[in-house]
């Protein structure tokens, strides 16, 4: 009787182990997956990894690194891994911290004493911790203009010393709104009391030890750019290569570049709390904890098909349940790139998705499509349930965006507008970006960001004071309203900005600047 009992049980048991199997996908599918995220969102080259109980069980690149070149994307192609580059950051701040060097509850200002802040108590109380958990008080990608884009001349001791005129959104410590500007000054934290710069801390320490012998702590810093992909991003209607954008002033925040092989080393590392190689310890099991520990609250709000019903930040992880696991994960997004890292760290699942062309869908559809077939969700098809969200976007954005250009277009050849360019015209400062210039080029009125020299184009009169502002690099999708205001003689005294389409990346943060007429 207890003999077959232990059969019975056996066969249970097998049934159940064969069911779950039975849901995971595989090679052949996962091929079959990326091929349609390919097509459906027009990207032109994608990396997938999934690792498993330690192992890469698949490793594999599709389509082309460039609409240029037409060379393949293989398992070694180099992507920016953009703001995956923050967990780094904190496995450094980590790595000092088991080394007594400081603590995550260190003041900032004890190791950069200029360090400042709008509101003194919040320079004041600033520790290492509050820099990587986005909860500085600060709006979503405030001071992003700093870097982003490339082509300025912002030093990383301009974006510290500017920090103190971004005037707050929140109560410090009250609420999540991403931030980049704060990672870069963990990066100086790093260089400060390290006695070395961020990047070669990056590659000494962490790439050297773990065998990510191809991933560099920026483009600049690759040795071999044999494999690497070129940005991609739709540009009036097509997509396009586009121009490599990074300011290496950030690095800590989103510099890093790497591919599927040496990635997969970093997340086993990571699921192992710290483990690699023949039982060595990057850093220790309690430091790793405090990593992925939330730190700060992000709202979750409705239904949805993880059961997910808490989310945070943890210290450069996103941190979440799905069906019960915990879930650490981070995107981020470049110019013409963005990427997705994803960790079930009880289930020891660890999915990257690196793409070359800026549709965070794409990533979305296939991580999600992988990690169901583990958690056994069935019958949703992620590719359209994204594809149907990106569309219902474009047509939204679309909607004002033309709304406005019929309106610009309807002025000039009816030839109403009244407004004399010349009341705008002269110098204009804002206190942490600096000087614009509203001048004439060639009989049309013209926008001139004297540091960040991207942030040209033509102005084009809209309503009452208000224009709009058409930059000469159209990949960036970002063109802006200029709401300019009059002093008592009609000229105008200073503008703001904001953009205009709702789907402009957040680091193109105009709404944080206050321009006033030099001089005034």
């Amino acid at each position: 009787m207890k003999t077959t009992s232990y059969i019975l049980t056996l066969l249970c048991l097998f049934i159940y182990s064969y069911r779950i199997h039975a849901q995971v996908i595989t090679s052949a599918e996962i091929d079959v997956l990326v091929e349609k995220t390919l097509k459906t969102f027009d990207v032109p080259g994608i990396a997938v990894g999934v690792v498993k109980d330690g192992k890469v069980i698949h490793a594999k690149g599709y389509g082309v690194r460039s609409l240029d070149t037409k060379q393949r994307v293989d398992e070694n192609t180099l992507f920016g891994i953009a703001s995956n580059s923050k967990a780094f950051t904190s496995g450094a701040l980590g790595m000092l911290i088991d080394e007594k060097r400081l603590t995550w509850d260190t003041k900032v200002t004890d190791i950069i004493p200029e360090f400042k802040m709008y509101n003194p108590y919040v320079t004041e109380e600033f520790t290492v911790r509050d820099l990587l958990t986005h909860r500085s008080g600060l709006g979503l990608g405030a001071g992003d203009l700093m870097f982003w884009p490339d082509q300025n001349n912002f030093t990383q001791k301009d974006i510290i010393h500017n920090l103190r005129y971004l005037k707050p959104v929140s109560g410090f410590r009250t609420k999540y709104d991403y931030d980049n500007l704060l990672y870069i000054v963990a990066g100086e934290v790093v260089t400060r009391v390290s006695g070395m710069p961020w990047e070669d801390f990056i590659e000494t320490r962490i790439l050297k030890p773990l065998g990510m012998t191809q991933t560099a702590a920026s483009f600049k810093r690759l040795r071999d750019k044999t494999n690497v992909i070129d940005p991609h991003a739709p540009v009036e209607g097509t997509v396009k290569v586009i121009r490599r954008d990074w300011s290496e002033t950030a690095n800590a925040a989103g510099g890093i570049y790497s591919n599927i092989t040496d990635m997969s080393k970093w997340i086993i590392m990571q699921m192992d709390n710290g483990k690699y190689g023949d039982g060595k310890q990057l850093f220790s099991v309690d430091v790793h904890e405090d990593m992925w520990t939330p730190q700060t609250i992000i709202p979750v709000r409705g239904t949805n098909s993880y059961n997910t019903h808490f989310s945070s930040y943890g210290l450069g992880w996103g941190l979440t349940d799905v069906k019960g696991y915990k879930q650490a994960t981070h995107t981020g997004g470049l110019a013409g790139i963005v990427t997705q890292v994803t960790l079930l760290p009880e289930m020891k699942l660890g999915i990257i998705v690196f793409t070359n062309q800026q549709s965070g869908a794409a990533f979305t559809s296939i991580t999600n499509t992988i990690k169901d077939s583990y958690l056994g969700i069935k019958g949703l098809d992620r590719v359209k349930e994204n594809h149907d969200r990106v569309l219902r976007g474009e047509a939204e954005a679309k909607k004002i965006t033309d709304a406005i250009w019929r309106d610009i277009e309807a002025q000039q050849k009816a030839n109403t507008s009244k407004t004399d360019v010349n009341l705008f015209t002269g110098t204009y400062q804002d206190k942490w970006f600096g000087d614009v210039v509203i001048s004439m080029k060639n009989g049309k009125p013209w926008f001139d960001s004297k540091r960040s020299f991207q942030l040209t184009g033509e102005l084009f009169p809209y309503k009452g004071n208000t224009f709009i502002v058409k930059w000469t690099e159209r990949s960036m999708d970002a063109d802006a309203y200029v709401m300019f205001d009059l002093d008592n003689d009609g000229k105008a005294s200073g503008f703001k900005m904001k953009a205009i389409s709702p789907l402009t990346d957040f680091s193109f943060d105009f709404h944080d600047l206050d321009f006033s007429a030099k001089g005034k």
